[in-house]
């Protein structure tokens, strides 16, 4: 069994250093020397590139580490199902979640499961949508929710929710009074928005280019709650969930535009590798999507 081994293999690709490996993993550097060499044995391939100051990996070391990360998954979490019992789900679930959804959508499923299921633990990365489909197709990550669209063919996509999003503004943008708002009013508008990458940019793009809109400027931020902001000192308009905008609109700190004969729906989904859909957390997580 070259478990342990791929297990230093992986180490000492992401560390770069063999020194630090034998650290990290606890014993000696010839043994993680050892380790790489049967590994290269094995597959009858070079697998690093070494000089006194690096260590850099072949290409036929990264076909290898993809599926090295892959294997040991699978080995540690049929280790857990066979020492977990049936009924029990403990352990450590990681989400990954786009911003919209880890920030505003995820922390009523996340009550549920430790309310549920308290020997769980949970931990939560957040990113763009992009982001989290990679750390999905990595295994940096168990399970993503994202709410864009992805073309990536090693996950498996499902839809578990309907999200709806409006036009925002501040109170004293000249569109917040008035009461038929067309397409074409939004023409030569100032917008903010997230960054390329993102499910909502990615939605706000399809909506310009179906309508044909001229943008007058369009201004990048990383954070919805940083738009929320901008949004507030009328910086103009942004296109974002509903959930997100929920307590502003509430308090009457801001304005949502209803567009004349159009609505906003997209589908969030959650992905992941097919490996990891028998992990006990996994299922279990998945069910309370899907309840929900």
């Amino acid at each position: 069994m070259y478990y342990d081994a791929l297990r230093t293999f992986v180490t000492l690709v992401e560390v770069g250093n063999f020194t630090k490996t034998s650290e990290i993993l606890h014993i000696s550097q010839p043994s993680v020397s050892l380790h790489i060499k049967n590994l290269e044995k094995e597959f009858q391939t070079k697998l690093f590139v070494r000089s006194p100051k690096s260590v850099q990996i072949t290409p036929t070391g990264e076909i290898l580490y993809n599926r090295a990360k892959q294997m040991i998954t699978m080995y540690e979490q049929t280790k857990e199902d066979i020492l977990v019992h049936h009924n029990d789900v403990q352990g450590e679930l990681i989400i990954g979640a786009s911003f919209t959804i880890g920030e505003y959508i995820l922390p009523a499923f996340l009550s549920r499961l430790q309310k549920d299921f308290p020997q769980l633990t949970l931990k939560v990365v957040i990113g763009n949508t992009n982001e989290i489909v990679q750390y999905v197709r990595m295994i940096k990550v168990d399970i993503g929710l994202i709410e864009g669209q992805t073309d990536e063919k090693e996950v498996s996509v499902h839809p578990f929710m309907e999200d709806k999003l409006s036009i925002v503004s501040s109170n004293d943008h000249p569109l917040a009074h008035q009461k038929k708002v067309t397409t074409a009013d939004l023409h030569n508008r100032e917008w903010v928005t997230r960054e390329e990458g993102s499910g909502t940019r990615e939605y706000l793009n399809h909506f310009i280019r179906s309508n044909g809109l001229k943008v007058k400027s369009i201004l990048t931020i990383s954070s919805s709650q940083g738009i929320k902001e901008c949004i507030l000192n009328g910086m103009g308009l942004s296109l974002l969930s509903n959930s997100v905008i929920e307590r502003e609109v509430k308090s009457g700190d801001l304005s949502i535009i209803p567009l004349k004969n159009q609505t906003f729906t997209r589908t969030l989904s959650y992905v992941y590798l097919p490996i990891m859909k028998n992990k006990r957390s996994v299922e279990t997580f998945i069910n309370v999507l899907q309840a929900e």
